[in-house]
């Protein structure tokens, strides 16, 4: 199946006609529990909802399969995936971070992993010199994200691999913002894709999850395994079942989300009111010769800056009617936030900046609404 091209993948990998109904769509199966043989074993390889489930492994090969990989664990969030991976080290270890990242991801390593154990470091990882001179001997995990939330940063995915590799560590990516679809890891010798199926896999804003998923399942993956069938942060039964039919329309979803993003941060590039687009399509952002390698696309998330401060950002915000002011990305709605407040004290975030998620709506559409705001 790994030669079937993106589209029909995201169609068929990871599922089956019903053997029992003959149902095209997948049953939901809510059991808890799986009854056993009269020998005491379990013939439809099934224990316990928590340690298996069809839908779970259903949408595990889905996604092992769309990413290239031969392994995946599907979890309850995009952090509980974030924490299992970052759990399967040991204390002591040393994990090289992004200075610009998911909030989450960042407040997670400094509250919960470094009291844990883990050391770590926070670098631009756009910088590749600056990741060579953070390597330590303890080094286990390099951590990179990119498409990066909220700038827009372009890490260079085979130099830091590279390095990684070098110092004997792991190479992860968060893989969210680009999707299969966009960008592979695998392919750029990445070890560790994690996603918040959250977003643009489930693509509708009804359903959370994560998911981590190895390019070989070695020992260390099979520790994230572990914490994930031990710990039971797992994605439920429903929850798999809407990431997968969501994953059915991801690569034209995609393309729209990139095209649509384009066009607006092209529009916003040119207008007075406006300091700074980030955006990596835009000729002139700093990773564009590196996201036109690695990338086929250039995504759905953008940011700006507004001239005047927090207040004239605020302001933009309050205005606009087509964008809802809220929190997360890849629906098919079009979302925009105050990034800084959201992160709150400490963020490295500009006070004037505001993400956006891009839609599926008209982009003229969008575009007319930043206009209104704009202009006040």
């Amino acid at each position: 199946m790994s030669s079937l091209r993106p589209e029909t993948l995201a169609i068929h990998a990871g599922r089956r006609i019903d053997p029992t109904t003959g149902a095209i769509a997948l049953p939901i199966h809510l059991s808890t529990t799986f009854e056993r043989a009269p020998d005491g074993s379990y013939p439809h390889g099934y224990l316990y909802s928590r340690t298996d489930n069809p839908n779970r492994e259903a949408l595990e090969t889905c996604l092992a399969t769309l990413e290239g990989g031969t392994a995946a664990a599907a979890f309850a969030s995009g952090s509980a995936a974030t924490l299992a991976v970052l759990q399967a080290l040991r204390p002591g270890d040393h994990v090289l971070a992004p200075q610009d990242a998911y909030a989450g991801t960042t407040t997670l390593l400094k509250t919960v992993l470094v009291p844990w154990g883990l050391v770590v470091s926070f670098v631009d990882m756009t910088d590749v010199a600056a990741v060579e001179r953070s390597l330590q001997p303890n080094t286990r995990l390099v951590w990179l994200e990119t498409p990066s939330n909220p700038m827009l940063k372009v890490t260079d995915i085979v130099k830091v691999a590279e390095l990684a590799h070098s110092a004997g560590a792991l190479c992860v990516v968060d893989n969210t913002w680009a999707t299969p679809m966009l960008q592979r890891p695998f392919q750029l010798g990445a070890d560790i894709i994690v996603h918040s199926t959250t977003k643009y896999l489930g693509g509708h804003s009804d359903v959370l999850g994560g998911a981590a998923i190895a390019r070989a399942d070695c020992e260390f993956f099979q520790r994230v395994r572990h914490i994930q069938k031990t710990g039971g942060g797992v994605a439920a039964p429903f929850d798999c079942w809407l990431v997968m039919r969501g994953i059915q329309t991801l690569p034209y979803r995609m393309r729209a989300h990139s095209e649509n993003a384009l066009k607006i941060a092209q529009w916003l590039n040119q207008h007075p009111q406006v300091e700074a687009v980030h955006y990596p399509g835009l000729a002139e952002h700093p990773g564009y010769a590196i996201a036109q390698r690695q990338m086929s696309q250039f995504g759905g998330m953008l940011s700006f800056q507004v001239k005047g401060g927090q207040a004239a950002a605020f302001t933009v915000a309050a205005a606009v009617q087509l964008f809802h002011r809220a929190t997360s990305l890849g629906g098919v709605e079009s979302l925009i936030e105050h990034r800084a407040s959201i992160e709150g004290a400490g963020t490295l975030t500009p006070e004037n900046l505001l993400r956006v998620s891009v839609g599926l709506e008209h982009p003229e559409d969008l575009i007319a609404d930043l206009a209104r705001a704009l202009d006040g």
